[in-house]
C-alpha cells in the first residue's frame, strides 16, 4: 500500500471540523522524531489527515496515511514492524471494537502507542480501552488541534521547559529597512518587557547588527551553522555578544571571503537551540528567497514582512504572503509592515490598494524620516535610545507589542502629527 492514497472513498462519515482559528496552535510545541501512521476510513479524516502532514509541528515526524480500517492495520503490520503510533479510524459499534483491535494486538510491538478516533461518545467504552493499553480515544468529529494535542501528549514532556517565541523579519525588497526594524524590535522587547531575548543576524555576507549595536565580535552566528555537533547551551553562550542587559547579539561575520550557500535544514539546528535559550528570539532574514529561508520562514512561529509602498514591493509581498499561506497553511499569516512612507518626491502606492492584493492591513506604517534613522545608524543606537518620544519610536513599540502577543492589531491611521501609526489595542 502507498504512503498516501488519493482515491475517493466511499463512506464521507461525520464531519471534520477542520477549521483553525488564529491563535489556536500558537501554545502546541513541535513533535519529536517519531514515526506515524494514519488509517482513514472516510474521506473527511483522510482530507484532516493530509492537512496534519503539512503543519510546520509536524516536521520532524515521518508520517504515513492510509486508506481503510483496523484490517488494513493488521494487514500492513503482520510483516512489518509498527511505528511509534498508530491513529485508527473505527465506525465500529462500541461492543465490537475490542474485538476489532485484538488482532492488531497480535502484530503491534510493545513499544507502539494506539490512539481510537470512533463515532460513540461512550464512558464505559473509553475506560475500557486505556484500561487495554490504548493511548487515547477520541469522538468525532475531531479538529487538527485535537490530533496535535493528543500526540503531544504522549510523546512530549509535560515538564518540559517551554519555547521562545521565534519572530523573523524579512523584507519584499532590498533596502526598505527590515533589518533596521528587526533590530530596533528586539532591543524594544527586551527593554519594554524586560524579557531576554536573542537577535539573529542571518544575512552572513552582509549583515548589519553589528554595525548598528556598534559590536565587533569575533564569534556568531557563522560558527553555530558551521558546527551544528557542537551546539548546545553552553556554545551558543560563547557566540553570543552582550547589547544590553536582557539583549544577546548572535552576530553575522559580514565579509566575503566564501560563498555562503547552505542546505534547507541548515538552521534548524540554531533555531531549536535558541528556542531553548531565550524566550523571544528575533532573526534578521536577508532578502532572497532559497531552499533555507523557505524552511525557516515554515518553521519560526512569526513572520513580518516589511515592504515600501511602490509597484515592486507589492508584487513581491504580494508573492511571499501567497507562498507563506501554503508554507504555513495552519498559522496566523505574517504580519505586514509598511515602512519609508511619505519618501520626498517618490510617488507612492496608496496604503489601501496596497493591501487590497494581500488581503491584510498593515500591522505599523511608518514615515520617512531619514534624519532620525540616519542618526541611529551612525552612532549604533536604537531609535528609543536616541528619542524615545518620537512617533517612530512609539510605532516601534506598538509593533513589539504585536508580534509578542501582547497585544491585537486593529488598523493602521494617521495620527495628529501626520505620522501615520497602528492603532492597536490590548487584549481582553
Amino acid at each position: 500500500m502507498n504512503a498516501v492514497e488519493y482515491g475517493i472513498l466511499r463512506d464521507e462519515g461525520p464531519v471534520v471540523e477542520n477549521e483553525i482559528r488564529p491563535g489556536d496552535l500558537d501554545q502546541m510545541r513541535p513533535l519529536p522524531r517519531i514515526s506515524v501512521h494514519a488509517f482513514c476510513e472516510t474521506e473527511n479524516m483522510f482530507r484532516l489527515m493530509e492537512k496534519l502532514a503539512q503543519d510546520r509541528r509536524m516536521a520532524k515526524v515521518s508520517f504515513r496515511i492510509n486508506q481503510g480500517s483496523t484490517e488494513a492495520a493488521v494487514n500492513m503490520f503482520s510483516g512489518a514492524p509498527t511505528p511509534n503510533l498508530i491513529l485508527l479510524e473505527t465506525s465500529a459499534q462500541p461492543g465490537a471494537i475490542m474485538d476489532e483491535l485484538a488482532p492488531l494486538a497480535d502484530v503491534c510491538d510493545p513499544t507502539t502507542k494506539v490512539v481510537i478516533i470512533g463515532r460513540h461518545n461512550d464512558i464505559p467504552l473509553y475506560r475500557d480501552l486505556i484500561r487495554n493499553g490504548i493511548s487515547e480515544y477520541m469522538v468525532s468529529p475531531i479538529s487538527l488541534v485535537d490530533v496535535i494535542s493528543a500526540i503531544s501528549a504522549i510523546f512530549v514532556d509535560p515538564d518540559a521547559e517551554p519555547l521562545g517565541r521565534s519572530i523573523a523579519f524579512i523584507g519584499a525588497k532590498g533596502g526598505v529597512g527590515s533589518s533596521t526594524i528587526a533590530h530596533n524590535i528586539a532591543w524594544g522587547v527586551s527593554s519594554l518587557f524586560s524579557s531576554e531575548v536573542i537577535l539573529a543576524d542571518l544575512d552572513f555576507p552582509f549583515g548589519t547588527a553589528n554595525i548598528d549595536f556598534d559590536q565587533d565580535p569575533a564569534q556568531g552566528i557563522a560558527e553555530a551553522v558551521y558546527s551544528p555537533e557542537r551546539l548546545d547551551e553552553v556554545f551558543l553562550d560563547r557566540l553570543l555578544t552582550k547589547c544590553s542587559e536582557h539583549l544577546s547579539l548572535l552576530a553575522a561575520p559580514s565579509i566575503l571571503d566564501r560563498a555562503y550557500d547552505f542546505d534547507r535544514a541548515a538552521f534548524q539546528p540554531v533555531l531549536e537551540i535558541l528556542q531553548r535559550a531565550a524566550p523571544v528570539n528575533v532573526l534578521d532574514v536577508p532578502h532572497a528567497w532559497s531552499e533555507w529561508t523557505r524552511t525557516l520562514l515554515a518553521d519560526v512561529d512569526e513572520v513580518v514582512v516589511t515592504a515600501a509602498p511602490d509597484l515592486a514591493n507589492l508584487r513581491n509581498a504580494k508573492n511571499m504572503f501567497d507562498q507563506l499561506r501554503k508554507l504555513r497553511p495552519n498559522d496566523r499569516p505574517p504580519h505586514l509592515i509598511l515602512n519609508q512612507v511619505g519618501l520626498p518626491k517618490r510617488p507612492e502606492i496608496s496604503m489601501a490598494d496596497f493591501c487590497e492584493p494581500l488581503e491584510i492591513e498593515p500591522i505599523a506604517v511608518i514615515p520617512f524620516d531619514a534624519a532620525l534613522f540616519g542618526s541611529a545608524a551612525n552612532s549604533g543606537r536604537m531609535i528609543g535610545e536616541l528619542d524615545g518620544k518620537s512617533p517612530v519610536a512609539e510605532v516601534l513599540s506598538q509593533i513589539a507589542h504585536v508580534v509578542t502577543g501582547r497585544v491585537s492589531v486593529k488598523k493602521a491611521k494617521k495620527s495628529a502629527l501626520g505620522s501615520i501609526l497602528g492603532k492597536l489595542t490590548a487584549k481582553k
